[in-house]
Formats: structure tokens, sequence, C-alpha cells
């Protein structure tokens, strides 16, 4: 084979076999890890191929040996460093057991998610890890369950569906910071969350359609309802999108007669969004405004004044579902596990009392963003 024709198309098994004198099958062997052959032959083999740049065709072992050694992600929104995070964690715990990772973005979007599930079990994956954009639009993740291939959850379960999941104690660490800000002082506090809705004013648990978002409302509310405070769910608006909603929502929320004294976040992004709203409206964190967020994003702890935040174990997120998938691919059976990690709150300075004159906006100009105060940490409290 002169080097023409070898630039032409890819080294096949067979150029293999050729250069290193042995029958194809027995460089199937060698290559595949598979079956038995001398240490001469392997080394005429290893070399042959290293020699030629011979490329294993992945499709074509998968079909042979029944394993793709790649694992298929599908999460809510890669521009959030919170799934960024995670990923990372799959990764390197993908990596470490000699598998590869191929990832997708639903856009927390289920027609992309189901689209994304195709793709990948077209793929041959060994397995999937899916942070699910619905926990009632899920025949696509059923389907995952009839193809054979082993399924984890991350970061939100799906009651109807037995398979494993890795999440957060969110009813906990939602209700440990509402305390916080009730500690404080704080009777009208408002929780906002970037969860799909058509109507950002909450009326029920009918248009929550994510076991996160619905756990930390229930913490919310009942942190609130043991403190005596009335219609706490007044305060609460979904929706808050990076499309300009989180601002419409946001600022009304601040321009009502009653005004909230404190705010909680969903998420970093959420909590970002309030943050420059603020700013702009020309209030002052903590004096005018107290906010908590969820997630521990870098942004939280440079701003002036920092950010208490709930920090969750992102990256062990991702890390124990890959460990949990892995041991799945590899043959471990038994009843699905619903791992719960465990949260804690950051206190930084951006929780205050709330101001004297709670009405209406303190009219002031906006303030630029100046360096951080260090922050403490402390274990937030779990019980539900």
């Amino acid at each position: 084979m002169n080097d023409r024709t070898a630039q032409k198309r890819l080294v096949t098994l067979q150029d293999v076999a050729r250069e290193a004198g042995v029958s194809k099958a027995t460089a199937a062997r060698v290559l595949g890890s598979y079956g038995t052959a001398s240490p001469e032959v392997k080394e005429k083999v290893l070399t042959a191929a290293r020699a030629l740049g011979y490329q294993p065709n992945e499709l074509a072992r998968s079909m042979t040996t029944g394993r793709s050694r790649t694992i298929g992600v599908i999460v809510g929104d890669i521009e959030n460093p919170y799934f960024g995070q995670a990923v990372r964690g799959i990764s390197e715990v993908a990596s470490a057991a000699g598998f590869d990772v191929i990832l997708a973005n639903s856009g927390e979007k289920v027609g992309k998610e189901r689209a994304a599930v195709q793709v990948l079990l077209g793929k041959r994956v060994d397995g999937l890890i899916i942070t699910p954009a619905s926990m009632s639009d899920i025949q696509h993740l059923e389907g995952v369950q009839r193809s054979g291939r082993p399924l984890v959850l991350l970061d939100r379960a799906v009651p109807k569906l037995r398979v494993d999941s890795v999440i957060t104690d969110d009813q906990a660490a939602a209700a440990a910071a509402t305390r916080m800000l009730i500690e404080a002082g704080h009777r009208r506090i408002a929780y906002i969350t970037a969860t799909a809705s058509d109507d950002p004013i909450y009326r029920g648990p009918h248009q929550i359609n994510l076991t996160t978002v619905m756990d930390r409302i229930d913490g919310f509310l009942a942190a609130s309802a043991e403190a005596g405070i009335e219609r706490p769910e007044h305060y609460i608006r979904l929706g808050a999108t990076r499309q300009g909603a989180s601002e419409r929502i946001i600022a009304d929320l601040l321009s009502m007669p009653r005004r909230p004294t404190a705010i909680l976040a969903s998420d970093n992004v959420v909590g970002l969004e309030v943050f420059k709203v603020i700013r702009n409206l020309g209030l002052s964190i903590p004096s005018d405004l107290s906010l908590i967020a969820f997630h521990d994003a870098d942004w939280t702890s440079v701003t002036s004044p920092p950010i208490t935040v709930i920090s969750q174990p992102v990256y062990d997120l991702g890390a124990q579902s890959a460990r949990i998938l892995i041991k799945r691919i590899d043959g471990a059976t038994g009843t699905p596990n619903r791992l719960v990690l465990a949260t804690k709150m950051i206190e930084r300075q951006s929780v205050g009392a709330p101001p004297a004159a709670q009405d209406g906006l303190k009219k002031a100009k906006p303030r630029p963003v100046a360096k951080a105060a260090s922050g403490k940490t402390r274990a937030a409290s779990m019980k539900p």
C-alpha cells in the first residue's frame, strides 16, 4: 500500500492485519481487547496499528461487543455555570473509567430533550444521564428504560419513573434560607424562579412541572407558615427567564405598593438579574432589599455587597450520577437509588433587617459594583 492510497481512505482492520502478517480475526481480538493472543502477536498488531495510524470503527466495535464506551448526557442549559460544573463531574468520572461523554442541551424543552434521546440511542451510548425538562411528559424516558440502557436522573426526580436519581434537598434548603430572612425581621419575602410559565403569578402547583421548583416552593411556603406569615404565595413569581421577562417580572414585583423587602432567587442566573434590576431601580442591598440565591456562582462573591447563597454540591451531583450509571452499565442490579446530597448556606453581606419605611421605591442613583468582602460558611439547617 503506497502513501497516496493511504491518504485517500481510512486505514482498515484488514490493512493492520496484512501489515502485521496475521489474520483479520487475530487483529480484531488484539485491537478489541478480547480473546487471546501471544505477547509477540499483540506487539506485532499494535506496532502495525501505530505505524498505519489506525483508528478503530467505534460503531462496528459496539455492534460486535455490545458496548460503545460512551455515556450520553442531556442537561437543561449548558450556558448556566451550574450545569457546567455538573458536566465536569460527569466527564472526569467517566474518563477515569474509560468512557467518553456525548453532551446535548435541551434548553429546558421536552421536544429537544426527546430528540436528543433519540440521537444518543442511535449512537448506541451505553447509558444516559438526564436533567429532565418535565416530571410528567416522560414517554421518551420510559423508552430509554425499554431500550435496556441504564438511566440516571441528575438534579431532578421524576416520581413516576423507577430509575436512579441524584438530587439535593431543595425543600430543606429553601426553608432554611426563608427562615434566615424571617429571623432578620422580614415578613414580605418573594421567591422568584425561571421555571417556564405563561402566567408569572403563582396560582398553584398545577403550574409547576419540575420537582426542584415544587420542592423549593414547598420549603418557602412551609417556613413562612411556621412564622405565621399570611399569603406568602402572593410574592411568588414564575418565568423569570433571560429573554427580558425577568427584568419585567422583578421590576413589577418591586413596584408593588407593599413590595417585598427580601428576595429568594431560584438560581444564580435569576439572582444576577435581581441584582441588576435592584441597582437599576436605585435600591441598595441589603439596606433596601435583602437577597439570597441558590448556587454559589463566581459572581456572587465579587459583588458589593457579596451575596448570601445556598451552595449546592454541583460537581458531586455530576460525579455521583456518573458513578451510579457506570455501575449499572457494568451489570449492577437492585432497587433504583435516590441519592440526596446536602447543601450549605454561605453567609455574606446581602441579608439585613428590612427598611423602616417599606412601602414604595426609594429614589436613588444606581450604584457601581465594587469589590466584595469575604464571607463565612455554615451548614444549612436540613429540617424539612
